[in-house]
């Protein structure tokens, strides 16, 4: 397989994996309205295949995102920037550099014996999610729908400690592909490995049912991160995305 077919598999996957409620499709673009926090699931994405020039998909977009009083962002990974340019021009700001990581499970970390695998969120995971950031009831909400939205297989991995959840991530294979998500640890838990627990389980879960390798993408310059990845296989460098965003 080429890099760039394994690029669009990977991006196809990820897609799956934290997927808008709300989208549209529009000459080769996927436009995600979920609301919310999450810039992945509220920007303009592009598709493999023919997508529109940037003089029919910047206008049309921003009429779009006006009429719901969002405001306008593309997310564009390496292999589909041709427009990058353009929206520079116009004046669209540069942000957050993201690194798409894979690793596959020729070889796989040691099998963590104290995780827990779900089939879905409970409310001790949720409050766990909700302490390692910034999160209203609103977007608590969109979070909720976004994971209630995800079809391909997937498990919610935790740490539990007298019932609070003190690490979590969870996991969807797409295409013989595990992409991992919601990686965290609470604050007061952190610097005993539990982060690198709860995605080697996740890890030996998807070997176990046929996926070939796994993806997640992680801001680049988020070094402590990478450094934990690093430790469980994700040694390899993709492709990167960025945003760029409407004045």
């Amino acid at each position: 397989m080429s890099d760039i077919e394994l690029q669009w598999r990977v991006e196809e996957a990820c897609h799956n994996a934290w997927p808008s409620p709300r989208q549209m499709l529009l000459d080769g673009w996927i436009l995600r309205f979920s609301g919310g926090i999450t810039r992945r699931t509220n920007t303009v994405n592009p598709l493999r295949g023919e997508r529109a020039a940037a003089t029919r998909i910047i206008p049309a977009a921003a009429k779009l995102y006006a009429s719901l009083g969002r405001p306008l962002i593309f997310r564009l990974p390496d292999m589909a920037s041709e427009i990058d340019a353009e929206l520079e021009a116009r004046g669209f700001e540069f942000s957050s550099d993201v690194t798409t990581l894979i690793a596959d499970f020729s070889t796989l970390p040691g099998e963590p014996a104290d995780v827990e695998l779900s089939h879905a969120a409970d409310e001790a995971w949720l409050q766990a999610f909700r302490e390692g950031g910034v999160h209203t009831d609103e977007s608590m909400a969109v979070y909720l729908r976004m994971l209630q939205t995800i079809v391909p297989p997937h498990r919610f991995a935790s740490i539990r400690r007298d019932g609070r959840v003190c690490a979590h991530a969870y996991g969807v294979i797409h295409d013989g592909l595990l992409v991992v998500e919601s990686v965290a640890t609470v604050p007061d838990q952190r610097r005993q490995g539990m982060g690198n627990a709860v995605v080697a389980a996740l890890m030996h879960w998807a070997a176990g049912e046929g996926a070939e390798a796994a993806c997640l993408q992680v801001v680049t310059d988020n070094l402590p991160a990478r450094a934990l990845y690093e430790r469980l296989g994700f040694t390899r460098d993709l492709y990167h995305y960025h945003y760029r965003s409407a004045p």
